[in-house]
């Protein structure tokens, strides 16, 4: 059994480490690239949204490659990306392809659902292999997380561009490499120090911009164009919405108990929508309320047809709270040139309002 699944992001970190402590022989798709963009779009439903395209593009790769076995993110939620495996396979299988499709149903099964897949395609692992291996793949995520944080961070302030993009791609590497908790913990607490090491600028008081939306596009760096990264490069320090780690934690743990992770942020979004709609849509009008003071902006990610992002943006439009926001909505369409023109004028517009307000945030 030759096992493949989607990439999205550093996900793909976490994943392989689960399964490859469990003995699986594990196939990681190459990371996303004009050729998997360009494949998904060729047999993908043309008004199908990005996070569809590019894990299919995945897992056309992946089978070139030898996988088998594709294990697919699945569920019964209020967002369609859960019902896309049904179409995923029967493109695959229309491509003439022989493999076989492992759901996880992480809506409805939450861990159990997780844990029985893992079962099945590792050869019938002992429960405590299981749940030692999940815990160690969620470990790797959530030090990616870590270094990445202090990476959006220290970006806008260092004096040498570029060193905290290479130190950042040298510890995702070494968190992918380290095999045991006490050389992840030692990598972790290098590249910490590493990056918060490096010369800065000083007397500088850089722009500072949330980052918000639907998870996958806010995740993958090649959906999203690298917009942190871009951002950085003009001064600006991002704060994500959301993260792998925390999103998993949520939803696999807090959810099953009845604990509701994110209730500040429903409850900010309340006076303009009092319910999900699906996706990360009720999220989104909530962290923009409860970002306004505390960012100069926001930037809003959306695939291209992502109904419930689409509401989000039209209900954001209209509140009372002034935060300037950027909604940038991804697909193969989308140029990162158009992206960047876009996101200059932007970061033009919040410094003019900064200075001409003299206004301060209230968390430096």
């Amino acid at each position: 059994m030759q096992v493949t699944f989607p990439h999205i992001g550093n996900a793909y970190i976490g994943i392989k480490s689960t399964l490859e402590s469990l003995g699986t022989d594990v196939v990681v798709p190459p990371g996303c690239t004009r050729r998997t963009l360009t494949l998904a779009t060729r047999y993908s439903p043309e008004g199908i949204c990005l996070p569809f395209k590019l894990n299919l593009g995945n897992m056309i790769e992946a089978i070139e490659l030898g996988a088998d076995t594709i294990v697919n993110i699945t569920g019964h939620g209020t967002c369609r990306m859960g019902y896309y495996h049904k179409v995923q396979e029967q493109i695959l299988r229309d491509m003439g392809f022989d493999f076989q499709m492992e759901l996880t149903g992480l809506s409805e099964h939450k861990l159990t659902g997780f844990f029985k897949m893992l079962k099945k395609i590792s050869n019938n692992a002992s429960w405590t292999q299981i749940i030692s291996a999940f815990h160690f793949g969620l470990a790797k995520v959530t030090a990616l997380d870590d270094i990445e944080i202090i990476a959006n961070r220290m970006r806008a302030i260092e004096k040498e561009k570029g060193t905290i993009t290479l130190l950042y791609r040298e510890g995702t590497k070494a968190i992918d490499e380290a095999g045991d908790y006490r050389s992840l913990k030692n990598v972790v607490k290098d590249y910490r120090r590493r990056l918060k090491g490096i010369k800065i600028l000083s007397g500088v008081s850089p722009l500072k911009v949330l980052v918000a939306g639907e998870i996958y596009v806010v995740l993958d760096t090649y959906a999203n164009m690298d917009v942190e990264l871009e951002m950085g490069k003009l001064g600006v320090v991002t704060e994500r919405s959301l993260y792998l780690s925390r999103w998993a934690k949520r939803g696999l743990f807090y959810n099953p108990l009845g604990i509701d992770q994110y209730r500040k942020v429903h409850k900010a979004a309340m006076p303009y929508l009092k319910r999900d709609i699906g996706g990360d849509g009720w999220e989104t009008i909530g962290e923009k309320v409860l970002g306004t003071g505390h960012y100069d902006g926001m930037v809003h990610l959306a695939p291209f047809t992502c109904m419930p992002e689409e509401t989000a943006q039209n209900i954001m439009s209209s509140t009372k709270e002034d935060l300037p926001v950027l909604a940038i909505y991804c697909d193969e369409q989308t140029s990162k040139a158009g992206m960047l023109t876009r996101l200059e004028a932007f970061v033009d517009m919040l410094r003019m309002k900064r200075n001409r307000n003299g206004s301060r945030l209230l968390e430096e």
